[in-house]
């Protein structure tokens, strides 16, 4: 199979509707690379970088892609990129559209000063043309000149005629144009309404139509089921429910991709695919693993090898062999509990087996056998009741026992039957050793991913045509323009800080979170702290990543305090407006969801057995502040942690003002303190500081 070169109309309208989320986004840069590849590299509020790249040659696509996945800056830039610089320099994405059902999008850009569209024609030989607000062509790269159309400097943009849109057909439009066809069904779905080979394969196989059958023996039978099975599927692209997949081909020993698509398609069902989160994910991971260059001068420009995508790989493994585990787990400790009820309910299971054998021999037919039971259970015989039914293909009996349904071999008697499934869940707990084997060795593929990403860190650029480094003690309050990199992290949507001596602390923010952190961020040997007083969160300090192997070390005095201090401050003492209070910590194996005998633990909360170690009349206290090395973004905890990591820093303490309103006051004191007003509105909104205050009520605290 060809590998995929070119996105279709059905990517188009699943693709709009994703770029559309960053709408906002402002642009830093655009550079070109050879004659057809644009590169926008932008600044989003929520997303931090964000590099749109946008293709018309041989591949045509638009995608954004990771930042380590675009090639790295080409040297002198050409005119038509200095005009893209001169035009969308410091211009907000406005919105993205899909012309019709055309392979054409539309990226609309607004200034104070000008507005620009970008139009990506993704058909036939390709073109990038550049207009201002009143739709003229400033630039294109490629001049066409024809009678139905024109895309030329200083003409009016001419879009191409338009052929048919499939999203505004009813059902009586529809049949009325397949009816016009003089082809069979699929070639008349793939040309005349405008889906392609593969999409119009692919709605004949989910209509169950023939998809040679010819049109004039077609009728609304047909009609009607590729109608339906158009309209679910434009329905769920245009309405952004996709189920992304890049799909894999086995050639000459090796793997490689050939195709992505929005949702699963049948006709590639005999594929091994996989999945991506959204569809500009998947489109980044196939673009970028197509073997081209994008080249400037002849010369071929290298990008920075995929470690996020390696590394993000093998999370997805792990995570999926950790859930085949408790799958395994679960199974075999099913069919240990179905050999035991066998000889819980000897008696009963021995009668119905002896029933079943007797039939049999007497020469009963299978369905006679589960006449006689029917019988039974009118008759309110025990025994029967518990008869599930019948499997005589396999010469079986469904018993059900305790919400068990169990297959019995009437002639193995009831010890060989409960041997046969005590047999059955160690098979299955074989099968769960070999995936913990497994998943070590996918861990250990995930830590040699991570260290190459270090090692290459040291080295990594931002552009290579300008030199990115700041130097050392740079005044980031005067600065009047600050570049925006915020990086992504897996505990953000927790409550968070590290500690002064750079140990991570995580902390819910509400029930479900308290129990997410304790079975899946707890490790044996993190550190468990709570309040003593009611409402606080869970707090675990981390000895090491998600990833990786908890370690025994022995943790500093300042970074135990640091935690107890962050359970307290968010605990009910500080809405409260009390100035203290106590928090304890114990050992992961000491914390559990058991309740003890006669109690009842609500969601959220845990047991804790053994001895606790006391942080006794433990003072509130909350900094929140603002990084601008090497990321740029708030942070929030104990005074002593984030004051030495923080550019500034605004000190809390319990007060009368609400959350929200006190998040506003330090939004203003942030603005007043930094030169470029711009990057505390992007970087430090009242809604993300709020995110780091306590609960209840603050005040800025008196210097």
């Amino acid at each position: 199979m060809d590998e995929k070169r070119e996105l279709t109309s059905v990517d188009l309208v699943a693709l709009t509707a994703e770029l559309n989320g960053y709408a906002g986004a402002v642009v830093d840069k655009a550079y070109l690379y050879g004659d057809d590849l644009v590169r926008l590299k932008m600044r989003d509020f929520d997303e931090g970088r964000v590099e749109l790249l946008v293709e018309v040659g041989e591949t045509k696509r638009a995608n954004v892609a990771r930042p380590e996945h675009v090639p790295n800056a080409p040297g002198r830039p050409p005119n038509f990129a200095k005009m893209l610089r001169n035009r969308l320099s410091g211009a907000n994405l406005h919105e993205v559209r899909q012309h019709g059902f055309d392979r054409i999008l539309e990226f609309e850009f607004r200034r104070e000063d000008q507005d620009t569209t970008i139009i990506a024609e993704l058909f036939g030989d390709g073109n990038i043309a550049v207009l201002d607000q009143n739709g003229e062509v400033v630039d294109s790269l490629d001049t066409v000149r024809l009678k139905s159309r024109t895309v030329a400097p200083g003409s009016q943009y001419g879009f191409p005629q338009s052929r048919l849109d499939p999203l505004d057909l009813d059902y009586e439009r529809f049949a009325e144009r397949m009816r016009q066809s003089d082809t069979d069904l699929v070639r008349t779905v793939a040309t005349q309404l405008n889906f392609g080979g593969l999409y119009g394969e692919e709605l004949c196989t989910r209509a169950g139509v023939e998809k040679t059958k010819d049109i004039a023996e077609a009728g609304d039978e047909e009609f009607e089921a590729i109608y339906d099975a158009m309209e679910r599927l434009l329905d769920d692209v245009n309405a952004g429910r996709t189920d992304p997949r890049v799909y894999y081909e086995e050639d000459d020993d090796a793997e490689r991709r050939v195709d992505v698509t929005p949702l699963p398609l049948e006709e590639r069902a005999d594929l091994r695919s996989e999945a991506f989160d959204s569809f500009n994910d998947a489109l980044d991971d196939y673009f970028t693993n197509l073997e081209t260059e994008a080249d400037e001068g002849g010369e071929e420009t290298t990008s920075k090898p995929a470690f996020e995508e390696e590394i993000a790989k093998r999370e997805r493994i792990i995570e999926q062999q950790e859930g085949a585990i408790e799958n395994f787990e679960e199974q075999a400790e099913t069919e240990r509990e179905k050999a035991e009820l066998l000889y819980e309910r000897y008696d009963l299971v021995d009668e119905v087996l002896s029933t079943v054998r007797q039939a049999r021999r007497a020469g009963y037919g299978w369905d006679d056998v589960e006449a006689r039971f029917e019988e039974g259970k009118e008759q309110g015989i025990e025994a029967a009741e518990h008869v599930a039914g019948v499997d005589p293909e396999n010469g079986l009996v469904r018993l059900r026992l305790d919400g068990h349904t169990i297959s019995l071999d009437p002639e193995a008697g009831v010890e060989k039957n409960a041997d046969g499934l005590y047999t059955e869940a160690k098979r299955i707990q074989e099968k769960k050793e070999g995936a913990l084997s497994a998943i070590a060795d996918t861990r250990e593929e995930l830590e040699q991913w991570q260290r190459r990403r270090e090692e290459w860190s040291e080295e990594e650029h931002e552009d290579e045509e300008e030199d990115d480094e700041e130097p050392e003690n740079v005044d980031w309050l005067s600065r009047a323009s600050i570049p925006v990199r915020k990086q992504e992290q897996w505990y953000d949507r927790f409550r968070w800080f590290r500690t002064s001596d750079g140990f991570l602390v995580i902390g819910g923010r509400n029930a479900e979170q308290n129990e997410e952190i304790v079975e899946k961020y707890m490790d044996g040997y993190d550190r468990f702290f709570h309040a003593q007083a009611h409402g606080g969160p869970v707090t675990v300090l981390k000895t090491s990543a998600p990833s990786e192997p908890s370690q025994d070390i022995e943790l500093p005095e300042s970074s135990l305090e640091e935690a107890a201090q962050f359970a307290v401050t968010y605990s009910s003492v500080w809405k409260d407006g009390r100035g203290a209070g106590d928090a304890y910590m114990v050992m992961p194996e000491q914390v559990s969801k058991t309740a003890e005998s006669g109690e009842y633990l609500s969601k959220g909360g845990f047991t804790i057995r053994g001895d606790r170690t006391y942080f006794e009349n433990t003072p509130v206290g909350c900094s929140v502040g603002i990084t601008c090395e090497p990321s740029t973004r708030v942070v929030g905890g104990p005074p002593s942690a984030i004051e030495g990591e923080a550019e500034t820093t605004v000190s809390l303490e319990p007060g009368k003002f609400a959350q929200g309103d006190a998040a506003k006051r330090v939004y203003r004191e942030f603005r007043e303190r930094f030169t470029d007003e711009s990057f505390v509105r992007k970087v430090a909104s009242p809604d993300e500081i709020q995110k780091f205050m306590p609960p209840g009520g603050s005040r800025i605290a008196e210097e």
